[in-house]
């Protein structure tokens, strides 16, 4: 069975978060480990817009995470927290986010975007544009890059996909290349 048909399943086909009827599809939670229905969601158009465009967040919208925060899912949680969390100084998610309780590794899922911490102490990786790198993303090298403790040479122009953020240095990012994970300095990437 498909994992849109799952999910559907295991909404009620409606919108796991505000349980819109219309326009769902299937919205991965990132950072993905093996993907799939364990970390989806089913969602509506208009939440998906809104968690991937945070200057487009409607406060109103999001009011119903007070009853999606308690769905038993953990994928929903985890967006549940995340949203509560970017909205916080609005006052009525930061009450419900007092209310939320998450097991420390469901926890540590949600805070891998970065939501939930002041914008002062929150890490920003950056290719060498300048652009804001995001778990999930891909990259090219722009330059040669040895690999310290191998004999391996990452060649310039080589695609870095489904790239992972370092939480303690917002110069490095890790992917695989060539079937191997590296860890690569973000002044060597750019966006694609």
């Amino acid at each position: 069975m498909s994992i849109e048909r799952e999910l559907s399943k295991r909404s009620g086909s409606k919108c796991e978060l505000c349980g819109a009827e219309e326009n769902l599809k299937v919205y991965q939670v990132l950072p993905t480990r093996k993907g799939g229905l364990d970390e989806s969601i089913l969602a509506c158009n208009t939440c998906i817009d809104q968690i991937e465009n945070p200057d487009k967040v409607d406060l109103n919208h999001w009011r119903c995470l007070n009853d999606s925060m308690w769905n038993e899912n953990i994928p929903v949680q985890v967006v549940a927290w995340r949203m509560l969390s970017r909205m916080r100084s609005a006052g009525w998610p930061q009450e419900l986010l007092d209310m939320m309780y998450l097991e420390e590794d469901v926890l540590e899922w949600a805070k891998a975007t970065g939501e939930g911490e002041d914008d002062e102490n929150k890490l920003v990786h950056r290719d060498s544009n300048g652009v804001v790198l995001q778990h999930g993303d891909s990259v090219v090298l722009i330059k040669d890059l040895k690999v310290k403790g191998s004999s391996m040479v990452a060649k310039q122009g080589t695609a870095v996909r489904n790239i992972r953020l370092d939480h303690e240095n917002a110069e490095y990012i890790e992917g695989k290349v060539d079937g191997q994970q590296i860890v690569i300095i973000t002044q060597y990437v750019k966006k694609i």
